[in-house]
């Protein structure tokens, strides 16, 4: 037997440091946000002397500045970054050979096919996954977020001009914004929690490292089988 392909450095510190930062900010945003839609019973006592909802609603405003400045980071170290970097924002949705990756991957976690493709970066699927729900999901939250405090802060502020004044009007009200805001909090809660599922069952199944490569940035292989990054 061959000896396994040599390590390969993936992941940049950059790249590494938005992950967790984002995850972080994200863990933040979808528990304070639940707390805000639905709050906590009020405490006994003179509400001069208790600040919880107001600290709840702090963190979810810091952890939201948080998540667009790392965003914005992000945008900018797709393009200074190696070409690892801009497969997420990237996907290259015209080409065949991606999408016949995309379904070999399907069968592979439906348990329809032995062994997976080897890939450097990436492999087609996380690349669709994260392009629709985490790049354009944390848009969406970010430009609705935004919407609802410029409603808050008022007419004068920017977010009401760069957001609420054309946002709020075209979905029809601020209620419904909170509606689909509070909606796609949860529907990136269960897409962290397949990412966590797979990035573990790959880790275990796959032959090629995953919990460690975002640690480290490197990708190890436990065999010679050649990589599929052709796409």
């Amino acid at each position: 037997m061959s000896a396994p392909l040599a390590p390969v450095y993936v992941y940049e510190l950059p790249v590494r440091l938005w992950h967790a930062v984002n995850a972080l900010a994200i863990t933040v945003l979808a528990v304070s946000g639940y707390l805000i839609a639905s709050p906590l019973p009020s405490p006994v006592g003179e509400a001069s002397e208790h600040f919880l909802m107001g600290y709840i609603r702090f963190a979810h405003f810091a952890a939201g500045y948080v998540l667009v400045i790392g965003f914005l980071g992000r945008i900018y170290w797709a393009f200074a970054g190696n070409e690892h970097a801009r497969q997420i924002f990237l996907p290259p949705l015209l080409q065949a050979h991606f999408w016949d990756g995309v379904l070999q991957e399907v069968l592979w976690y439906a348990f329809l096919t032995k062994s997976p493709r080897h890939y450097i970066g990436h492999n087609p699927l996380a690349i669709l996954a994260m392009h629709f729900v985490l790049v354009w999901g944390s848009l969406f939250m970010i430009f609705t977020g935004f919407a609802l405090y410029g409603e808050g802060e008022g007419q004068g502020s920017w977010q009401y001009t760069l957001f609420s004044s054309w946002l709020l009007p075209l979905f029809g009200d601020s209620q419904t914004v909170h509606t689909w805001h509070h909606l796609v909090m949860w529907f990136i809660v269960c897409f962290v929690l397949i990412h966590i599922y797979v990035a573990v069952r790959e880790d275990k199944l796959s032959g090629q490292s995953i919990l460690s490569t975002i640690a480290t940035g490197w990708r190890t292989f436990k065999d010679d089988k050649p990589v599929d990054d052709a796409h």
